[in-house]
């Protein structure tokens, strides 16, 4: 194949901005633990006449917008290169990462409306890691490799996955799915290039409570791989890429010493998730550290250790040609043929009651509990009054789900949720990539990797090996069984076309498998094209104005200084006057907040050891009144640190006024040195 890799930031706004994930308006940016990257593959067949892309970004989900942007943009580079059908964009799932990147209005709610910035840190990053891939292309070779990954995950709806049937239970050892399929690659000089690992768990280690924006748990493990293969690189540097995608994750949490009761400390794994006093709000799982940076580093560790583990043994050569099916689908309205006397179809989409509940991984308002299967007179009279009462065919299409939110059926001022998504698969020789428009339950992905490898070999093309990427180029959230629609915990009230969500998905995917079996790609209807809707910016954050230092003060001063001297595992600490972190984010592109250098007596200057990307560093911005804000930057200095004179420094931007517009000024700001003993 010809092989090329490439990673760019996207990190975007650190400040102001609501984090995307657990949809709680308090949870808003204030600062950065890691950087946000997007890491783009392509592979080509040798002769560079069909190709497939491959990107893994560090958000929460790839949205609808930020696909057709990001195709738009490619077109005007490349023409017919790269397009719909050949360009998978997967999102994490961190929940950590800024959001604002929506065109549909539900998601508007949380997220202060669409922020300009956010999307375009976000677009423009995968464009440019496509770019580097794409010039970095050369002849190389793949490997696949699988293994198993323990202590990582816990099933968070055990109650619905054993509305499952019992024969289908008992074909599997475990309610998650524990496999992590690697794709290694190597140029054909034997220079390592990168990976792709698919594993299913939510990274949400990083729980509602953090405001620092970062790429949680698989972040941590593409970080730990890529320093370990960069060496002497700063993070985010060096040209080998590590992307841990997103799978069927649904209802897969990292937070495995499971939900207990905050006030009480007894267990809520009971139905509802709910705790006797506090209700849902107070259930909350817990992971394996004693606080949830110590956590997401042990998941992260455990995956990394696993992938390095199938990386260093990976031997099955990839061979094969390289193909892609895509369609646009209006899931409104998908009939399925679940067999020859019985047709159902799919719904209108729509939230159900324990949407609003929240999960274990982080709790939800009001009075909502998991497993809802009735309304309440109280909030169904509020949703009627403020937003429309569902229509009759809509109730009867999701039953036995109460609908809190009919956002099919809301179009004001833009639809509320999107009809038309993409499925679509790439296939490298053989591996095919399932790249699915949201969050699949465990047992929803093994049937459709199942049914999918079936179609491929009942068309001679055998022993596929079929991965799911989540959260892929539009976010319709979750896709639960119909066995575990019927008990309607929060997957499955999130399930938002109806009970026969996934069987739609089944036969669709099974459409595409056929198409590249038969190699009949080119005869797959387009299916109906998906809105771009004219919304340039409509955002609640508060504009940024002019900004003032302290009486006597200039911006980057030092308000609370280092100490002398640490040792390792102890926090450097200083505080600066400091500016809105928004204003570099708009001014700059590759901005660095902060580094920490250390002085060499030798060459007598100082050399930066460690950037905002890495994980040792957090970038802490408080806003006071009048303008004024301080920055406070930590260094977590870890053990084995090289002994020496070290310090701190800051770099930022502040927004002055001169006569009648604003201009954005750059300033830094230095600790003084310390020793590390």
């Amino acid at each position: 194949y010809l092989v090329g890799v490439g990673r760019a930031d996207c990190t975007g706004p650190v400040a102001q901005v609501p984090l995307m994930g657990y949809a709680k308006n308090d949870q808003v940016g204030g600062g950065l633990l890691s950087r946000l990257y997007s890491r783009a593959f392509i592979v080509a067949d040798p002769q560079g006449s069909s190709r497939v892309v491959f990107v893994s970004v560090d958000i929460g989900m790839v949205s609808q917008r930020i696909r057709l942007e990001v195709l738009k943009q490619l077109r005007s580079k490349y023409g017919e290169l790269y397009r719909q059908d050949n360009v998978i964009l997967s999102g994490t799932h961190t929940h950590s990462a800024p959001a604002g990147y929506f065109q549909y209005t539900l998601f508007w709610i949380t997220s202060k409306g669409l922020v300009r910035p956010a999307l375009n840190s976000i677009v423009n990053g995968i464009v440019k890691s496509i770019d580097i891939a794409h010039e970095n292309m050369k002849k190389g070779r793949l490997f696949i490799n699988r293994g198993t990954v323990e202590n990582s995950q816990i099933n968070r709806s055990p109650f619905s996955y054993l509305a499952n049937p019992e024969s289908e239970r008992n074909r599997y050892s475990s309610n998650t799915d524990k496999e992590m399929v690697l794709l290694k690659m190597v140029g054909e000089d034997g220079h390592e290039l990168g990976l792709i690992s698919w594993f299913a768990v939510h990274p949400v280690s990083m729980n509602n409570s953090n405001r620092l924006v970062n790429s949680d748990n698989v972040g941590y493990a593409s970080y730990l791989f890529e320093q370990e293969k960069n060496k002497g690189m700063l993070p985010g540097e060096g040209s080998f890429v590590a992307a841990f995608a997103s799978s069927n994750l649904g209802d897969v949490s990292p937070n495995t010493r499971g939900p207990f009761c905050t006030n009480t400390g007894e267990s809520c794994d009971n139905p509802q998730s709910s705790c006797p006093v506090g209700g849902t709000a107070m259930c909350i799982a817990k992971g394996p550290g004693n606080d949830m940076f110590e956590s997401t580093r042990i998941i992260g560790q455990n995956i990394y250790l696993k992938a390095k583990e199938l990386y260093e043994k990976a031997s099955q050569e990839v061979t094969g040609p390289v193909s892609s099916a895509h369609q646009w689908v209006n899931m409104s309205n998908v009939s399925v043929e679940l067999n020859a006397t019985h047709t159902v179809k799919t719904c209108k989409p729509a939230l159900g009651y324990s949407f609003a509940a929240g999960t274990i991984d982080g709790g939800g308002a009001f009075n909502f509990t998991q497993g809802s299967v009735e309304g309440d007179p109280f909030w169904d009279q509020i949703r009627d009054q403020l937003l429309g009462e569902p229509s009759n065919e809509t109730k009867a299409c999701h039953s036995p789900k109460p609908i809190l939110f009919s956002t099919g059926e809301m179009t004001w001022p833009h639809p509320w949720h999107p009809d038309i998504v993409d499925v679509q698969i790439a296939a490298i020789g053989s591996l095919a990539i399932l790249a699915v428009p949201g969050e699949f339950t465990t047992m929803s992905g093994r049937r459709l990797r199942e049914a999918v490898k079936n179609e491929f070999d009942s068309h001679g093309t055998r022993g596929m090996n079929v991965v799911i990427a989540g959260l892929c180029n539009v976010y319709t959230h979750y896709i639960a069984t119909y066995e575990e629609y019927q008990i309607q915990r929060y997957e499955a009230a999130s399930t938002i076309y109806g009970p026969h969500t996934l069987s739609a998905y089944i036969q669709l995917y099974r459409g595409l498998a056929k198409a590249i079996a038969l190699n009949a790609t080119q005869e797959l209807p387009r299916g109906p094209e998906p809105p771009l809707f004219n919304v340039t910016s409509l955002t609640l954050l508060p504009s940024l104005s002019a900004e003032n230092a302290p009486a006597n003060k200039n911006f980057g001063d030092v308000l609370e200084e280092v100490r002398p001297e640490y040792r390792e595992r102890e926090v450097a600490g200083v505080t600066f006057v400091g500016a809105n972190p928004r204003n570099s984010a708009e001014n700059a592109t590759e901005h660095n907040f902060l580094t920490v250098e250390r002085y060499s007596n030798i060459s007598s200057s100082w050399s930066v050891v460690l950037n905002d990307a890495s994980w040792d560093t957090r970038f802490y911005w408080s806003k006071g009144s009048r303008g004024q804000s301080n920055v406070t930057i930590q260094w977590h200095i870890p053990a084995g640190t090289e002994p020496g004179t070290y310090r701190l420094r800051y770099f930022g931007h502040y927004k002055k006024r001169v006569i009648f517009r604003l201009v954005t000024v750059p300033f830094e700001g230095s600790s003084s040195a310390f020793q590390i003993t």
